[in-house]
């Protein structure tokens, strides 16, 4: 489940925050220093928001966001919100450059942080979409440029004539394979996702907002697209863990 992490030296006001999203429905937990926020940060993948004070001891808030971005995983995903009492026009437009999503005076109106964190969310859900797809693009080509070596290892060194007939054909098929993922509309580049984390149909549809029925649809076109016989073939073309339904 995804977490917001909230930052702030000042012990009560994490109390009143995370009280106030966990009853929101919110999951969240919350640290008084930057250095902490930074372990908890990398000890936890669920945290894709974090909300953080701006004067701070040690780290600034802009600078903890900075050190977060540069620190995590490219394909992670990162939101964040600075709040302060006495920020300047100069600190707003250093936030801006630093990534920040969002910022907030104090007193915090709450009821308008929790309308901007769920907005952030609907945000941050969109940008791992296309992330995905992104990386999944870069994975098909990383794999393509392989078989192609291998194709061209085969063609060098194989003298036997079957043999290289042999090769030659099963690189060819993975290939084509490949050049079916790569022209995958982005809806079957989710649901191929999907698939290859191990996902139901019933879990695909609930993750997307679909029918199962659609999701089935979906899949036939992957396979068929791809020429994979099977979904657990389609996984481990793409690398990535399976797990049967």
């Amino acid at each position: 489940m995804d977490k917001i992490l909230i930052v702030d030296d000042e012990p009560f006001i994490i109390e009143e925050l995370v009280e106030f999203f966990d009853n929101a429905g919110l999951s969240c937990i919350g640290c008084t220093s930057s250095s902490e926020a930074i372990r908890l940060f990398h000890e936890d993948e669920n945290i894709i928001i974090v909300l953080s004070d701006y004067r701070m001891p040690e780290i600034n808030g802009i600078q903890l966001i900075e050190m977060l971005n540069r620190s995590k995983r490219k394909e992670r995903i990162l939101g964040s919100v600075l709040f302060t009492g006495d920020a300047d026009k100069e600190d707003i437009v250093a936030a801006l450059r630093a990534g920040i999503s969002d910022y907030y005076s104090k007193p915090l109106d709450l009821n308008l942080l929790l309308e901007g964190v769920k907005k952030l969310q609907l945000n941050l859900a969109s940008q791992r979409k296309v992330l995905s797809a992104q990386l999944i693009t870069e994975r098909l080509s990383e794999m393509t440029s392989t078989l192609q070596e291998l194709q061209a290892g085969v063609d060098k060194w194989n003298t036997d004539k079957n043999d290289t007939t042999s090769g030659s054909q099963e690189l060819a098929e993975q290939q084509s394979q490949l050049l079916g993922l790569s022209l995958l509309s982005p809806r079957q580049v989710e649901v191929a996702l999907l698939i290859a984390k191990g996902m139901t149909n019933y879990q695909i549809a609930c993750e997307l907002g679909i029918s199962e029925n659609t999701v089935k649809l979906y899949v036939s076109q992957v396979l068929k697209a791809t020429s994979m016989p099977s979904r657990t073939k389609l996984a481990i073309a793409l690398g990535a863990g399976f797990t049967s339904n």
